[in-house]
């Protein structure tokens, strides 16, 4: 099963009668639908762009799914520093990378100020009820966690109807259960990235999902020129700018997709030195990759160590 969401596109591999097919595709795209519905940007009507145009001062109720993804959202932004930030939002736009849509060159330094005075996760409150505060002037943006959750909402549904051997798959983050038809485990390569950016031909890893998701963010296939620069898709809150040092791609796995997509965001924000310490202390099953000279170095955590089959 496959089809489209999120700018991107989904699939789904598991083991069902081919009765059950059609009314299982359908339930994977109402779960799909539910989180655009609810965390698209990209949608006028969607639940979040109502949050973002709101009045300062103003609260509102969350649907559960987005009040979780709030949540942990800000539990991250929380532990590292900012370094995830669920305020991005004027910064995406500010870069172009957002729905006001490409820029011909790099941002206005007075537009580039004045996005990033409004980015500050610390502004926002949820109470006990999961009511959000509209503090004034703030934009939500849960691109870097919103398609995990996706993947997790489409799992746990999937379970739910008795489904126990998956791979789900949205825009590149995946979760697997159970194995195969040939009772094999679902495997996945990590590959590893070539020296001139192009498609690699071999694995870096090869890690067996069941019951984990993996999640990978990386720009050894997506970079601009800035100034001269080249730099990073990715924004750091911190500083309202694309990173730009080595760092090239972190994988993460973790038992919810949710997790590892926000997980696999922030160390890359936070660069191969620090980021690989972040992950260490904090017990993340990462791999990074970075690059070095002509080609490429990479390090990962002993928890993700643990996870690894021969590629």
């Amino acid at each position: 099963m496959a089809g489209q969401t999120m700018g991107t596109t989904w699939s789904v591999t598991l083991q069902a009668g081919d009765g059950q097919l059609p009314a299982l595709r359908a339930g994977v795209q109402a779960r799909l639908d539910e989180v655009v519905a609810q965390m698209s940007t990209w949608e006028p009507g969607s639940d979040i762009s109502g949050y973002n145009r709101a009045a300062a001062g103003s609260w509102h109720s969350l649907p559960a799914g987005m009040r979780r993804v709030v949540e942990a959202a800000l539990e991250l932004a929380e532990a590292s520093g900012g370094a995830f930030d669920p305020t991005i939002g004027p910064l995406v736009d500010a870069w172009g990378y957002g729905p006001a849509g490409a820029l011909d060159g790099p941002p206005d330094p007075g537009v580039l100020a004045r996005a990033r005075a409004r980015v500050a996760w610390q502004r926002l409150e949820l109470d006990g009820t999961g009511r959000l505060l509209q503090p004034g002037d703030v934009r939500l943006d849960l691109s870097a966690i919103a398609k995990g959750y996706a993947v997790d909402l489409v799992s746990n549904w999937l379970l739910a109807q008795g489904v126990e051997d998956f791979l789900v798959e949205v825009g590149g983050e995946l979760r697997g259960h159970g194995h195969k038809a040939d009772g094999s485990p679902w495997r996945v390569a990590v590959e590893r990235p070539a020296p001139d950016d192009s498609r690699a031909d071999d694995a870096q890893a090869v890690v067996r999902l069941d019951g984990l998701a993996i999640a990978t963010s990386g720009d050894y296939r997506r970079r601009d020129f800035v100034d001269g620069r080249m730099v990073s898709h990715l924004i750091d809150p911190r500083s309202g700018a694309p990173t730009t040092h080595a760092l090239a791609a972190v994988t993460v796995l973790h038992p919810e997709a949710m997790h590892a997509d926000a997980l696999a965001t922030t160390l890359h924000v936070l660069g191969p030195e620090d980021g690989l310490a972040w992950a260490r202390t904090h017990g993340v099953a990462a791999l990074l990759v970075w690059r070095e000279g002509d080609g490429f170095a990479s390090a990962m955590t002993g928890t993700f160590a643990s996870h690894l089959e021969e590629p």
